[in-house]
C-alpha cells in the first residue's frame, strides 16, 4: 500500500503535529510505502522510513503548489491521501486537489476543531476560513480521524462529516530508557509550547503556594511559543520571587530533552485541552509519574495509578504536588513501572501503526466496493 501524508510543517517548532508524524512514520513506514509532503523549513525533524517531498507554500504560490501536488499524486499514485491539521489553507486545498482526482482522503484534525479552538478569534479567523474552505474540505473527506474519544465526540457534534474514526497517537519507546533510580532529584518538569492554554502560569502560581514545601526543588518550565506570553511568565516568576526555584530554558530537543526526563521526579502539564499529549506519553515511558488535567484524555493515569488526573485549577494542582512530595520512594518506584507498562500496552508506535494499516485497508476495500 502507498500512503501520502500532507503536513503544513515538519519543523521541530511545529509541536505535536510534527512529532505525531515523526513517531508514526517510525513503524508505519515499515508496513506501507510512506510519502510525506510538506514545505522546506530551517530546523526540520528527522523522519525515518519515508520519502519526503516539498511543494510551494503561501497564497501567492497556490497555483504552483497545485501543479506540484497533483504532479506528485500522478507520480506516487497513493492508495490514500492523509491530511494533517486544519485552518491552514493548504490543508483544505490538498483535500480539494486529491478529491478532484478521485483519491480517498482522510483528515486528522489534531484537536484543531475542539470547541475552545474554534471560539478563539472566531469572527476574525475561524468563521472566514469555515466559509471559504475549511467546512467544504471537512465534508469532502472520506473520514475524519480523532486521536482521543473526547475529540471524536466533539467532531461528531459538529456534524461536518458522518464518518469519524479514532486512531490514538503513539510513541517510539525503543530507545527510551527507564529512570534508573528513584533517589529524589527534586526536579519538577514541564514541557510544552508556551501558550496560555498549556497552564505554565498556573504551575508558577502553584509553586508560589508551595514555596516552603518545595525548598531544594528545581522547577523547569521548558518550551517555545508565544513571545509575549513567555515574557509574562518570566515577569511572574520575578514578581513572586521564585528565581531560585523556577527556570525557563526555552526550547529543548533531542538528548537535552531526554536528559531532563531522566532527571525529573514528576512531570506536570496543567493544560486546558489536549487531543493526546505526546509529552505525557514520553514522560510515562521514561518512568515519570504525571500530573495533568481532565482537559487531556488521560483517565488512565488515575486508573493505572501512575499519576494524577485533576480539574484545572491551582488548588487541585497544589494538592496533587503535595501528595507526590509526600510519597515514599517505594510507591514512586511502583508508579514508575505502572506508567511504563501502561504505554507499552496501549501507545507504542508499533501498536498505532498496526491500527492505521488496518484502517487504511478498510478504506481501500470500501473504495474498491464502491467502484464495483
Amino acid at each position: 500500500m502507498k500512503v501520502l501524508h500532507y503536513i503544513p510543517s515538519i519543523d521541530r517548532t511545529s509541536g505535536g503535529v510534527g512529532s505525531y508524524l515523526q513517531l508514526l512514520a517510525h513503524d508505519l513506514g515499515r508496513l506501507v510505502d510512506l510519502h510525506i509532503v510538506s514545505h522546506h523549513s530551517e530546523h526540520e525533524l528527522v523522519i525515518e522510513n519515508c520519502r519526503i517531498h516539498y511543494i510551494s507554500e503561501g497564497l501567492t504560490n497556490l497555483h504552483r503548489a497545485r501543479k506540484e501536488f497533483t504532479s506528485l499524486l500522478h507520480q506516487v499514485k497513493p492508495d490514500l491521501v492523509h491530511v494533517n491539521s486544519c485552518w491552514d489553507m493548504l490543508c483544505s486545498y490538498t483535500v480539494f486537489w486529491a478529491k478532484a482526482l478521485n483519491y480517498k482522503v482522510l483528515i486528522t484534525t489534531h484537536g484543531m476543531l475542539e470547541p475552545w479552538v474554534i471560539r478563539k478569534n472566531y469572527f476574525l479567523k475561524k468563521l472566514p476560513a469555515l466559509l471559504l474552505y475549511q467546512r467544504k474540505s471537512l465534508r469532502l473527506a472520506d473520514a475524519l480521524v480523532a486521536t482521543a474519544e473526547s475529540e471524536r465526540s466533539n467532531l461528531e457534534k459538529l456534524g461536518y462529516n458522518k464518518q469519524v474514526d479514532l486512531v490514538p497517537n503513539g510513541i517510539v519507546i525503543d530507545n527510551i530508557a527507564l529512570k534508573e533510580s528513584w533517589k529524589p532529584q527534586k526536579v519538577i518538569f514541564f514541557l510544552a509550547l508556551l501558550r496560555p492554554n498549556k497552564g505554565a502560569d498556573l504551575l508558577i502560581e502553584t509553586v508560589a503556594a508551595l514555596k516552603n514545601e518545595l525548598a531544594g526543588y528545581k522547577v523547569i518550565i521548558a518550551g517555545t511559543g508565544n513571545d509575549k506570553y513567555a515574557a509574562g511568565l518570566k515577569q511572574l516568576v520575578r514578581s513572586l520571587e521564585l528565581e531560585e526555584i523556577i527556570s525557563l530554558p526555552g526550547g529543548i530537543y533531542d538528548d537535552a530533552k531526554w536528559e531532563l526526563y531522566r532527571r525529573a521526579d514528576v512531570f506536570v502539564l496543567h493544560t486546558l485541552n489536549e487531543n493526546f499529549g505526546i509529552v505525557i506519553a514520553e514522560a510515562l515511558a521514561s518512568g515519570i509519574p504525571v500530573i495533568t488535567t481532565k482537559g487531556a484524555p488521560w483517565p488512565g493515569l488515575a486508573e493505572r495509578k501512575c499519576g494524577w488526573w485533576i480539574d484545572r485549577d491551582v488548588d487541585n494542582l497544589t494538592a496533587a504536588l503535595r501528595e507526590f512530595i509526600s510519597l515514599p520512594a517505594e510507591e514512586r518506584e511502583q508508579m514508575r513501572r505502572r506508567g511504563r507498562q501502561y504505554i507499552e500496552e496501549n501507545y507504542t508506535s508499533a501498536i498505532v501503526a498496526a491500527r492505521c494499516t488496518t484502517f487504511i485497508r478498510n478504506i481501500k476495500a470500501a473504495h474498491r466496493h464502491e467502484k464495483d
